[in-house]
């Protein structure tokens, strides 16, 4: 008997406080052909769900668009392909364009949720980003203040009308808003303690001591790792060996030092820790793809 009393109540919408913008199709088509800034990644629909009790959305064939849910609070689950995911306060996830999904508030502690659903050249590569950063399709943040303040703003300006300046004004917030979440570590409030990974803290001691000569032996005891484990964790990580991330911070260092100094180029090589100015001209090159003489020349 309460499962037919759900069933009946199951909803798409139609939630006390909820608020919602759907762009129509013909607008959106317009304003992405003849703006390229929209191209990339544009939002068709956003809306905000509180305490979306009986909230359920089921699409054998998928949707066109991708979709991004935030729960705010409450919980809930979604259903992709195969797989089941558990929704709770802080947890995020993007549904794939074109796959089989449902998802549903939870009956007895609905959710709230921020969603968007969005296309573009981008989204399908930007989603596969936030899954490889996630480790699947879920996601979980800790700071969410700026995450609803940028959304606040994207939908207010939606709100205002559809006029070409509010469309892709919201559009370009929006990259901003899925950095949010993608990256959420880096809007950790000032002074807050967090857990460093090996490679943070190797980057770290790789910044105070830039004016040394490191070898990937001195990195990997410095955080307590193998010298081949930490390889493998620092490329996984920056896309970079641990020395050409090392040389990367020297060269950028001495942009700094041939911009905003007197220096002469071999005096910035020993600021450097390198002993060979020859040698530094020629790290320089590969890198910057110039000689330290003409980046200076360019700079002024």
């Amino acid at each position: 008997m309460l499962a037919a009393t759900i069933e009946k109540h199951k909803k798409k919408e139609g939630f006390q406080g909820q608020k919602t913008v759907l762009i129509p199709k013909k607008i959106v088509s317009a304003i992405n052909k003849k703006n390229k800034l929209s191209q990339p990644l544009f939002i068709t629909d956003i809306g905000y769900y509180p305490k979306a009790k009986y909230h359920y959305r089921e699409r054998p064939a998928g949707a066109e668009q991708f979709i991004f849910i935030y729960c705010l609070d409450g919980k809930g689950t979604a259903i992709i392909g195969q797989k089941k995911y558990t929704l709770n306060a802080g947890n995020f996830i993007i549904i794939p364009a074109g796959i089989y999904h449902r998802y549903a508030s939870d009956d007895t502690n609905p959710w709230t949720i921020y969603w968007v659903h969005f296309k573009g050249d981008m989204a399908e590569a930007i989603a596969e980003f936030s899954n490889k950063h996630s480790g699947g399709y879920k996601g979980f943040i800790k700071y969410n203040e700026n995450c609803i303040a940028v959304f606040n703003e994207i939908y207010t300006q939606l709100e205002r009308g559809f006029r070409k300046a509010n469309l892709v004004y919201a559009n370009m917030c929006f990259w901003y808003f899925l950095s949010t979440f993608i990256f959420n570590e880096k809007l950790k409030p000032p002074g807050t303690a967090t857990e460093k990974d090996p490679v943070d803290i190797a980057i770290e001691f790789m910044n105070t001591h830039i004016a040394t000569s490191l070898k990937l032996q001195d990195l990997a005891q410095h955080v307590n790792v193998s010298a081949s484990h930490f390889s493998f964790l620092f490329k996984e990580k920056t896309g970079y060996s641990p020395i050409e991330y090392f040389n990367h911070l020297k060269i950028q260092k001495a942009c700094q030092f041939l911009l905003f100094t007197n220096l002469r180029i071999k005096e910035i090589a020993i600021e450097l820790g390198i002993a060979d100015h020859y040698y530094f001209s020629r790290l320089f090159h590969k890198v910057m793809g110039t000689s330290p003489n003409s980046y200076r020349k360019k700079g002024t």
